[in-house]
């Protein structure tokens, strides 16, 4: 019979070598991506171990363990999903496709999942797919098939971008919104072990150096500047690491130069850079010309943060006004209402701030000069100074709606009051 997933039979001797050294040539680097596989025998665990360790996956983020379907229920009821899971059974058709249901439950809607079976039967290889399995491998396998099945699901050249983009701007200067983008940055691929790149885009002024305590030779000016040279190859070269699971591109922050750019002067690079993690946090820069537009327009989510004063309120309204008709199919941005109660700081409270905007607060952050400015001094993330503290925990909870874990609560709305009025006052 005929696999119609994988024929994996390997031939013996020199020419099975040859057919795999050129099976592998023709491969492209995957991306990073958190991978783990759960083996029943060692057979198949060997090639999958030797995979992790080829050059074409240097990115990606491999860990073996042995046990089926079961363990990795049970490890999953406690740890969120890697990006791409392997599973080897034994099972027969109708018993596996019991236990992927089971599974499935632990699962995160983006993860995907291949099976390496040992029944070479065409119903459970339709069953399979038709479940969302991406795809189904029959053993004995090789490296090249492998790092094959794991290209073809993240490498397709003609398939959307694997990554995620989150783009973050600030209703003001001031407000926090690069603080917002760093921290939850760190926290998504601290807490999901899932691998982020951020881009800080302000080039002349921009924080990320600081707050990641990074001061690398390169970074995004090398490709912004040089277009014709942005691959994946050469887009790595340029991140600097700050965490296991998370690189930077950074900013110059330098005024060497003046930063004119063309509307679409940031499209490849964010592309590429989608092309090679799961998850691209952008830090955009307070202001407002057509590169900044089109990179909001195509993000897939876009979080404001404001604090609670009345020029933010006009920013804000008019930046969510303007994304509705730039991404009429897209939900509202987010909103973050950063340093909320300040002493002695006439403010708008959160409902009332958020009630003309008509979407709810993803989170209220209070003022804490003390915890911020030790951080920021010290070039650590928030989680790293104070892991138990509320602020943090709020960041974490925003980590989870960000990438779609658990969602918004909503509240309920209070009187909108005059501010609407005061807004066109000042107006006139």
């Amino acid at each position: 019979m005929t696999n119609l997933a994988y024929d994996t039979q390997p031939d013996s001797g020199d020419a099975a070598r040859e057919q795999d050294v050129a099976a592998m040539n023709a491969l492209r680097p995957i991306p990073r991506i958190s991978i783990q596989a759960f083996c029943e025998t060692e057979s198949v665990a060997s090639p999958i171990e030797r995979a992790g360790e080829d050059r074409r996956m240097a990115k990606a983020h491999l860990k073996v363990h042995m046990g089926g379907v079961a363990t990795a229920i049970e490890i999953y009821q406690t740890a969120p999903t890697p990006n791409l899971i392997i599973l080897e059974s034994r099972r027969e058709p109708r018993e596996l496709i019991e236990a992927l249901r089971q599974l499935a439950e632990y699962c995160d809607p983006t993860t995907k999942v291949v099976v390496i079976g040992h029944y070479n039967d065409v119903w459970l290889y339709r069953e399979l797919i038709r479940s969302g399995i991406s795809e189904y491998v029959v053993a004995p396998i090789s490296m090249a098939d492998i790092v094959g099945v794991i290209s073809s699901i993240f490498v397709d050249p003609d398939a959307e971008p694997i990554g995620r983009s989150i783009a973050f701007i600030g209703a003001k200067g001031g407000v926090g919104s690069s603080t917002m983008a760093h921290n939850l940055a760190w926290s998504m691929s601290t807490l999901f072990g899932s691998e982020v790149v951020v881009a800080d885009l302000d080039l002349p002024f921009g924080t990320a150096n600081i707050n990641f305590d990074q001061d690398p030779a390169q970074g995004i000016a090398e490709a912004v500047f040089a277009p014709e040279r942005i691959d994946e190859v050469y887009l790595d070269r340029l991140l600097a690491q700050c965490a296991q699971h998370l690189s930077l591109l950074a900013a110059p922050s330098t005024l060497d130069r003046v930063y004119d750019f063309d509307a679409d002067a940031f499209t490849h690079l964010i592309d590429t850079a989608q092309r090679s993690a799961p998850l691209l946090v952008l830090d955009v820069p307070h202001a407002w010309n057509g590169w900044t537009k089109n990179t909001l327009a195509a993000a897939d989510e876009i979080v404001i943060t404001a604090t609670p004063e009345l020029a933010n309120l006009r920013n804000t309204k008019n930046l969510v006004d303007m994304l509705k008709k730039l991404r009429p199919n897209d939900a509202p941005p987010k909103l973050i209402i950063n340093q909320a109660g300040i002493p002695k700081r006439p403010e708008i409270s959160a409902a009332d701030f958020a009630e003309p905007l008509g979407v709810s607060p993803l989170a209220v952050i209070p003022f804490d000069p003390q915890l911020f400015g030790n951080s920021s001094n010290n070039g650590r993330m928030l989680g790293e100074m104070d892991a138990k503290h509320a602020i943090v925990q709020t960041i974490y909870e925003m980590a989870h709606v960000l990438t779609g874990r658990s969602e918004i609560k909503t509240k309920k709305k209070a009187g909108l009051g005059d501010i609407l009025g005061r807004l066109k006052l000042k107006k006139k």
